[in-house]
């Protein structure tokens, strides 16, 4: 069976279209939000990855015989509905967030404008796209922060939840700072650089460890990094990768090699590692070090003062393992009525889930002198504001809180991608992604990168949508009451 992606749809936006297409709602043009509700694992910030992926699958959108003839043995989709959808063409708007920037609670990263049927079958590859590569992005920036420059290598393939995640994994890592991927498909498909060595399955073939580091030396001179922990690190180790670097390597005037460590106390290891290394006249040799590491196990190894240069992460990486659920959302925040935005409202006895409505704007102010971001502010989509006039933003819960920029430059966050079904931006390459991403982060206060309270970033609403959405919980309430 022929794998099509199209129909990544849970089931119940095909119930929900098909209901639309056959009502009076067909054409109507309707606004989703995309946007999270938290910062996985309590960070400062998120990094928005999976643009690429999503503009590929709009663009690719179609429906197969097989699985119209699928949908049609249902019995519950009309003749007419199974017929659009073999003629399925997007022809809305998306509007969103270049891939790569830093992105907060409750902003609108993406917006689709489209009918109504259009917009619902978006809706689940656009969350799983998103809410899996910005979770991995984010996971990655954390773990790149943690290693305080030092080269980071993602090895988590083989413990990927699947084919899909391993590589678009290793893209979204990438993007985020990671250095390299173990993964050679995500080099193929993505330009993401591969790179590895040995197993101890390659030491344990030869005869003795001394053998093998030999073998590998000869055969990779100029990249020999040498597993040393596969029967004793620092009695076997350590000394036979010593000999064969001595024997094999110096003389040859080489002076890039490594020793890797994957296993037992890292920061003992990694210090008597040095220590021999250093005594032995190898100062240039790097130490790697891998075994299930993340963000706080790197800073802890650092605060201990182990003398690391390279970290191989895996497992807690590609699974982002402490916080594995981003938890992005797709709703619905406004309809068109005569050519009219109307806003609309999720009411919920759960503050957090209350939607903010209408087709909005995200904006970042940033300080003039600094460059540094000072806070986000989303408004209505027809509102301008203008740097030569003092900016006042007030914190949505709690209103008496109020801050006033003067000296400030503030950015329009997001860009149109498609216009009436047509895609009218060219999409960045990876290394401008990852280019972006970093000149990103760099423009936040050290504050924020904190892993353990960080400085919170505030994402207040302009007082025009600020007072809609309150009007409308309003009305919405009272409605309610006069139902019953």
């Amino acid at each position: 069976m022929r794998r099509n992606e199209t129909m990544l749809v849970d089931f119940y936006e095909f119930t929900m279209a098909n209901g639309y297409f056959n009502s009076p709602f067909k054409d109507k043009v309707v606004y989703f939000d995309l946007f999270f509700r938290s910062l996985p694992d309590k960070g400062g910030y998120a990094i928005f990855a999976g643009l690429e992926s999503i503009v590929e699958f709009i663009e690719n959108m179609s429906f197969s015989e097989e699985d119209l003839t699928y949908l049609k043995n249902r019995n519950l989709f009309s003749d007419d509905f199974i017929e659009y959808l073999r003629n399925f063409q997007f022809t809305g708007d998306i509007y969103s967030v270049k891939e790569g920037s830093i992105i907060f609670p409750n902003e609108p990263v993406m917006t689709v404008r489209a009918n109504i049927v259009e917009a619902q079958l978006l809706e689940t590859f656009i969350l799983l796209v998103f809410n899996h590569q910005s979770l991995i992005a984010t996971k990655a920036s954390r773990i790149k922060h943690a290693a305080k420059g030092r080269v980071v290598l993602e090895m988590g393939a083989r413990r990927a939840h699947g084919v899909s995640s391993a590589n678009v994994g290793s893209r979204a890592a990438y993007i985020a700072g990671v250095d390299a991927t173990s993964n050679t498909l995500a080099d193929r498909l993505y330009g993401v650089p591969a790179a590895g060595t040995m197993a101890h399955s390659w030491v344990q073939l030869f005869e003795n460890e001394v053998d093998a580091f030999r073998h590998y030396a000869k055969v990779y001179p100029n990249n020999a990094t040498l597993l040393v922990d596969t029967y004793n690190t620092l009695k076997s180790g350590v000394p036979n990768a010593i000999k064969v670097i001595k024997e094999d390597l110096v003389p040859k005037g080489i002076t890039n090699f490594a020793i890797r460590i994957d296993s037992g106390d890292l920061t003992y290891l990694s210090k008597q590692a040095r220590k021999m290394l250093d005594e032995a006249g190898l100062t240039t040799c790097k130490i790697v070090v891998s075994n299930a590491l993340d963000e706080n196990l790197i800073k802890a190894l650092l605060d201990q003062g182990a003398p690391i240069d390279i970290f191989g992460v895996g497992e807690r990486l590609i699974t982002a393992k402490s916080d594995p659920v981003f938890g992005g959302v797709y709703k619905l925040v406004a309809i068109e009525e005569d050519g009219q935005v109307i806003p609309k409202i999720k009411i919920s006895d759960n503050p957090a889930k209350i939607t903010t409505p209408h087709f909005k704007k995200l904006y970042r102010i940033y300080d003039k002198d600094t460059g540094k971001a000072k806070a986000d502010l989303i408004s209505v989509y027809d509102e301008v504001f203008s740097e030569e006039k003092p900016l006042t933003i007030f914190d949505p819960e709690h209103t008496w809180k109020t801050q006033t920029f003067t000296n400030y430059t503030i950015r329009d966050m997001k860009e149109q991608i498609f216009k009436g079904g047509k895609r009218i931006v060219d999409l960045p390459t990876l290394e401008e992604i990852r280019a972006y991403t970093k000149e990103e982060i760099g423009r936040l206060w050290d504050e924020m990168l904190r892993f353990e309270h960080p400085h919170k970033y505030y994402v207040d609403l302009s007082e025009k949508l600020w007072t809609t959405k309150l009007n409308l919980i309003k009305e919405m309430k009272q409605q309610a009451n006069e139902e019953k």
